[in-house]
Formats: C-alpha cells, sequence, structure tokens
C-alpha cells in the first residue's frame, strides 16, 4: 500500500531540481501535490503533468517564499483547493556567490537570507496552523554546508544553519499538537545548483564523497518519503544528513 495515500502535500520551489524529486517521489507513494514555483511556470506545469501520470491530482501555485503576504496567499489557494495540508517541504533555496566575508555586499547577503532563510520561516508560519488542524508534517530542506562551513559560501551556510535551528525549536514547539518537524540536509545532488558546483569546482567534488557518486533529486525525495510517512511517526526535530557519507 501506498505510504502516503490520499496526503495532501505542498512543496515549495517543487519545478526543478530537488523539488521536483521531492514532488514526483510524494506522488508516487499516493499524495496529492501543490506544486510552488517562483518564475519557471512552465518546469512546475512539467512537474504536475508527471504527478498526474501517476494518478495523483496536482496544480502549481506562483509565490515567491521571500515574500510573506505571497506565501500566505499560495497557502490560501491550497487549501482552497484541496481543503487541507497533511504534508509540507520548505525546499525552495538560491545558492549564494562564491565570495569572502570580508568582500560580501550586504545586498547578496540579504539576498540569500531572504529565500533561503525567511523563506523558510515565512512558510512554517503560514502552513503550521493547517498542519496542526491534521496532524500532519513539515519537512525542511537545509544543506550539509551547514555544517562543512565552506569558505566563500557564508550567506549559504549560515541560512542553512539558521534552518536547522528552526526545525528543532518548531518541533518542540507543535509537537504537543501531533505535529512533526524534521529536515533533509542533502549533499552534493545533481540539480541545477549542483551542477554548477562541479562545473565549477570540477570532479574532485564528486570524487570527495565516499559513496562515489553525487546523488540524485529523487534520492532526497525518498528520504522525504519517508520523514511524511507513519514509518518516522516518532521522528521530529532530525536533521537527516543525505550526502553519499560526505559529512560524517
Amino acid at each position: 500500500m501506498s505510504r502516503l495515500a490520499n496526503k495532501i502535500a505542498f512543496v515549495t520551489g517543487g519545478g526543478r531540481g530537488i523539488g521536483r524529486g521531492i514532488a514526483l517521489e510524494l506522488a508516487r507513494e499516493g499524495a496529492d501535490v501543490a506544486v510552488n514555483y517562483r518564475r519557471d511556470a512552465t518546469a512546475a506545469e512539467a512537474t504536475a503533468e508527471e504527478i498526474r501520470v501517476f494518478g495523483r491530482a496536482a496544480i502549481t501555485v506562483q509565490a515567491d517564499v521571500a515574500d510573506v503576504d505571497a506565501v500566505q496567499a499560495a497557502v490560501a489557494r491550497v487549501i482552497d483547493r484541496f481543503g487541507r495540508i497533511d504534508v509540507t517541504v520548505a525546499n525552495s533555496g538560491v545558492a549564494s556567490r562564491f565570495v569572502s566575508v570580508r568582500d560580501l555586499d550586504v545586498a547578496e547577503w540579504r539576498r540569500v537570507m531572504s529565500t533561503d532563510l525567511d523563506g523558510a520561516f515565512f512558510t512554517a508560519r503560514a502552513v503550521v496552523p493547517h498542519l496542526t488542524a491534521t496532524r500532519g508534517n513539515l519537512i525542511f530542506i537545509s544543506s550539509v554546508g551547514a555544517d562543512l562551513a565552506a569558505p566563500g559560501g557564508a550567506p549559504y551556510h549560515c541560512a542553512k544553519a539558521g534552518v536547522n535551528t528552526l526545525t528543532r525549536v518548531l518541533a518542540k514547539e507543535v509537537a504537543k499538537d501531533g505535529v512533526r518537524v524534521n529536515c533533509i540536509a542533502p549533499g552534493l545532488v545533481r540539480s541545477d545548483m549542483g551542477n554548477r558546483l562541479i562545473d565549477f569546482f570540477g570532479d574532485q567534488l564528486v570524487q570527495g564523497i565516499p559513496l562515489g557518486r553525487a546523488g540524485e533529486p529523487a534520492d532526497i525525495g525518498r528520504a522525504a518519503v519517508f520523514l511524511a510517512s507513519d514509518d518516522a511517526a516518532w521522528v521530529t526535530g532530525k536533521i537527516l544528513r543525505v550526502d553519499g557519507g560526505a559529512c560524517m
């Protein structure tokens, strides 16, 4: 039996990359999915169409997660269409430009923080009342970069470290309501962002992964299915690092 049969899922940044992989795996396990996107409506609709091939319902919902009012409106549209939300995956994120803290422009710091950390907070704030109603669960997507803290990536790594802490705080706040909150911290994944890193740094990035390959979006999607399902019924407040062993 499908582990997420007839659940309603909302995935931010669900049109491409890791978000797409998550949305498809949730649908494969029986969930109907609302696919959020910021700009690429074509990619989001393509993901939605793939979900429908599984026999599940799918809609696309435009919103920039850095805009608190847009996030609230997007969640309202999901509720209008499906009536509830059982699972939310706060996946939206942008990479930071490679630059030292000394040379980092304040605008670049704020650009990354507004999507990667503020966006996670705005999403959580908007969906928690609905997850409380369904005793559902929220999954954040951070990064092993929060642990590795590589030079040149301060905005991204600091934002993702903030997401890790937000996971733990929120999990403690809503456990009494039967809501679980967890986080997946991917390693190097073959998405637009991951492929740019490989192009920039070369194959040495992949060679440093103990399991010998970069991840695929479906690897993260399957981890999300586990956390969203009853298989993880006694799991909350955890950071699940899915990285091929890169961060041990």
